[in-house]
């Protein structure tokens, strides 16, 4: 790869002691921008996500839940209860740039890999850490997890409607944004390294993840002890028609209720109901008339008057419906690869585009342990007379 297309962090080494969902999603994107990621498994199962779903044999260790993660890593299988084998973690670390934790509060101390043990190794170190709650505080001791995230940080209370049950958003929304976050953190911290020769500890949680992803509600409250709900917005909805459903956001233009009407073939309902107070009063009758007229006719027939009038809506799509979109297929969001237990694999491709470098799979997935012999050579480790695994 020449020097004028060269990945962002080609020549970044990251030590990734992370595992399921909130800090893979991170060192995996870290490694789709070019940095060498190490990841440190324990050789009796490795990452929990290998496991996922209760398999258990060796073609279940690098199942589609740990391959979508686990791109463009080294697998490094080392029993950390021998001191040997910490001994060659921190041979790494000496010359690494970042590493990436995501346990509760202690656990990286208390099995020898905290900041200040691993800063006086190599203070220009950016030693990362994604947790449940953040390392102090009553919640401090407590697991982290995407569903427990949701409940205590106000988002799985926040429903379109109060009526509606209080529900688990189905999609690990708190796992992913605090990756991102922790992306983030990381790549400011690597240009703080570049200007001052000083690493540091950087920290996100999914709790501040979640509370910062409601910036708007939250700010509105503090301030006016209101709340915005942007589902409750009596113009905005979800609607079946014919032969499906579809979103419409009924916002952003002078009249919309009027712009709706004239799509729908009705009245003009705005005369009655002229500004948003009295919209809101009257949301029931209001959706109930758009239900009505939506029914009577497809998806794609109400797509198009809708998009003609400039008002925003989208047809609700099943996500194999969205895997066989040819946007999806222009956009790159899905790459194939061959896998020698697994054989052809498909996985959802960076999401980051960058006009000169590729960051597709350059690794598949690696097996359990599969890069121990390759990182100890690197070592200057002699297989025959290294430490147990």
């Amino acid at each position: 790869m020449s020097s004028s297309n060269m990945l962002p962090l080609e020549g970044i080494r990251v030590i990734d002691f992370t595992q399921v969902m909130m800090g893979p999603s991170a060192t995996q994107m870290l490694g789709d921008f070019g940095a060498d990621v190490i990841k440190i498994e324990n050789p009796r199962g490795g990452d929990l996500s290998r496991t996922a779903f209760g398999a258990v044999d060796e073609k279940g260790l690098n199942n589609p839940i740990f391959c979508s993660l686990n791109r463009n890593k080294r697998s490094l299988a080392l029993d950390l209860r021998q001191d040997e084998n910490k001994e060659i973690v921190y041979a790494l670390i000496k010359d690494a740039d970042v590493v990436v934790s995501n346990f509760r509060a202690g656990v990286m101390d208390r099995i020898g890999f905290g900041y200040h043990k691993l800063r006086e190794l190599n203070p220009k170190l950016v030693y990362a850490s994604g947790s449940g709650y953040g390392p102090k505080g009553p919640y401090s001791h407590k697991g982290g997890q995407d569903v427990l995230a949701q409940a205590m940080s106000g988002v799985m209370m926040r429903r379109a409607d109060p009526s509606l049950p209080i529900s688990i958003y189905p999609t690990t929304i708190c796992d992913y944004t605090t990756g991102m976050h922790l992306v983030q953190a990381v790549l400011a911290a690597l240009i703080g390294v570049s200007r001052t020769g000083q690493g540091q500890c950087v920290e996100v949680s999914l709790y501040d993840s979640m509370i910062a992803l409601q910036m708007q509600e939250a700010t509105c409250h503090l301030n006016t002890g209101k709340e915005i709900n942007w589902a409750e917005m009596p113009l905005c909805g979800v609607f079946e028609t014919e032969d499906g459903s579809l979103v419409l956001v009924g916002a952003f233009k002078l009249n919309p209720l009027q712009d709706i009407c004239n799509v729908l073939g009705i009245e003009d309902l705005s005369i009655d109901y002229p500004d948003l107070e009295t919209q809101r009063a009257n949301k029931p009758y209001l959706q109930e008339r758009f239900q009505t007229e939506f029914s009577k006719q497809s998806t794609v027939h109400w797509i198009e008057g809708l998009e003609g009038a400039d008002l925003l809506c989208a047809p609700v799509k099943e996500l194999a419906e969205v895997l066989e979109d040819p946007q999806t297929e222009v956009n790159g969001m899905i790459e194939s690869f061959e896998h020698p237990i697994n054989g052809e694999m498909q996985v959802i491709a960076c999401p980051i585009h960058f006009s000169e470098t590729d960051c597709s799979a350059r690794r598949i997935p690696p097996r359990l342990g599969e890069h121990n012999e390759e990182i100890l050579a690197e070592l200057g480790i002699d297989r025959a007379t290294e430490a147990s695994v």
